[in-house]
């Protein structure tokens, strides 16, 4: 199959959301990991509470316990974050909820503490932390989000870089707003960039995302504009700098972000 090919059929298997469905992910920034810095480790309600307080949307990273309880926590060890070491997902619930964030008065927090410390206040995007590919993997920490995000009254999104994520929520809870998170980094030159391209079209029409959550490095993108263009959103992260702040207002809908102030 010619790559020109792809494009046309994007429409067809994975086709855009109503847009009042994903209206909410372009009204404001999202702090990526909350507003975190100097004492305020990233995925802490602290940096939660920061970014609640200046009205901006939050992004945060989901991994889960033993048990498959999803906790707010980016990595999938715990050596970075915390005094203690090994994995997360090796951990029950409860023994991670008595491991504290190095330097911080704060215990690594789980998915239903932080939805109720947000409270619908502001919009939050859920990035799902999994190489599982198996349906009974990838259906366990599905299943757990949409537990917590059932009955929540605020807006929020699910994405992943793993596509079957998108694929579940597709299937067993279409309501929810579900993206697709995308980077070109590894893509390489040549046949490599030609499998790059090809691996975007079919994890698209696998997640079928309602947006994308692109890399701000590969801005512009040709795949990033032609989905935009169909009427999925794009958000862009990690934006730190001013010059990707302009090349994220002229080629994204909204940016998720670390250093610049949105409200400058």
């Amino acid at each position: 199959m010619r790559l020109s090919l792809l494009s046309p059929l994007d429409s067809l298997i994975a086709p855009p959301p109503r847009a009042d469905r994903v209206q909410f992910l372009a009204a404001q920034a999202f702090a990526h990991r909350g507003l975190h810095g100097p004492g305020v480790l990233e995925n802490s309600r602290a940096a939660f509470q920061a970014a609640i307080d200046r009205g901006l949307g939050i992004e945060l990273d989901i991994q889960p316990a033993a048990g498959g309880e999803p906790f707010v926590f980016h990595d999938s060890v715990l050596d970075r974050l915390t005094d203690r070491s090994g994995r997360v997902a090796d951990r029950t619930a409860a023994e991670l909820d008595h491991i504290r964030l190095k330097g911080m008065d704060e215990t690594i927090p789980r998915l239903s503490a932080i939805l109720g410390q947000v409270a619908g206040r502001v919009p939050i995007l859920i990035e799902v932390k999994t190489s599982a590919t198996s349906p009974s993997a990838v259906g366990v920490l599905a299943m757990a989000v949409r537990r917590e995000i059932e009955g929540y009254r605020g807006q929020v999104g699910v994405m992943s870089f793993n596509p079957h994520i998108g694929a579940w929520f597709a299937e067993h809870a279409p309501r929810v707003a579900r993206g697709l998170v995308v980077t070109e980094e590894k893509d390489g030159r040549g046949l490599g960039r030609i499998k790059g391209r090809l691996f975007r079209h079919v994890a698209l029409w696998r997640a079928k995302p309602y947006f994308l959550a692109y890399d701000i490095r590969d801005l512009p993108s040709h795949f990033a504009a032609s989905q935009r263009k169909r009427g999925l959103k794009l958000l862009t992260w990690t934006v730190r700098t001013a010059q990707q702040e302009r090349t994220a207002l002229e080629h994204a809908d909204e940016i998720i972000f670390e250093q610049p102030d949105p409200q400058k």
